[in-house]
């Protein structure tokens, strides 16, 4: 990862962000939604402090090999991205409302494989679909944004078609709350919890709106 990242879309405020237009129906189990949007040390912080989020785990999806790991991945040559596998119950929180903190906080979806100093396929801002419904929702979503014009530049978010999902190392899981102070995830991941509390306070886990978003030491 890189030292540094601009995050334009963390200045946009969350009136500005429309609701989904399309959604999917209340389901009555878990589902899973995969997303990847740069570093995903600093997205899994993001989605793992919403309330109805069950679990989060840092992982590879998207490439053309049978296999991924972080060295391989990071050299660009796989086609993997960096995602994360976000569990959620759909009573408490929806698909839909999922995406909208993908876009107006986890990362900016304006910038081509890249999130910041991060550069390479490996950071692309993509949503990998389990169903066409997921599909048709994500789309919709994009042309909505789009439309009304959020951002000066149009989204790049791909659709890519969840093929495989392969974890990441052990060391990468829950990173960023178990290391809060290292450089890179205090000018990344911190301007997005500040903004998630900010704009998203009412949709947290009660652990996360009391100011300290959910560190561990």
């Amino acid at each position: 990862m890189a030292t540094s990242c601009s995050i334009p879309g963390l200045n946009i405020p969350r009136s500005r962000f429309p609701d989904p237009g399309q959604d999917l129906p209340e389901a009555g189990t878990e589902q899973r939604i995969v997303l990847a949007g740069g570093c995903f040390w600093c997205v899994e912080a993001v989605f793992v402090a919403i309330d109805g989020v069950i679990r989060v785990e840092s992982g590879y999806a998207g490439g053309h090999s049978g296999s991924a790991n972080y060295e391989a991945v990071c050299s660009g040559t796989t086609g993997h991205a960096e995602v994360v596998d976000v569990h959620y119950d759909p009573a408490k929180v929806s698909f839909g409302e999922l995406l909208k903190v993908f876009f107006s906080v986890a990362h900016d979806p304006t910038q081509l494989n890249r999130q910041g100093n991060d550069r390479g396929t490996q950071y692309r801002s993509a949503i990998f679909y389990e169903s066409p419904e997921q599909r048709q929702v994500a789309e919709a979503y994009i042309h909505q944004l789009n439309q009304v014009g959020v951002y000066p530049d149009p989204v790049v978010t791909t659709l890519e078609p969840l093929e495989a999902f392969y974890p990441a190392e052990e060391h990468h899981q829950n990173f960023a709350a178990r290391n809060p102070y290292q450089p890179y995830i205090m000018a990344v991941a911190a301007p997005k919890m500040e903004k998630l509390v900010d704009s998203y306070g009412d949709r947290l886990k009660p652990e996360y709106t009391d100011n300290d978003t959910g560190h561990t030491d």
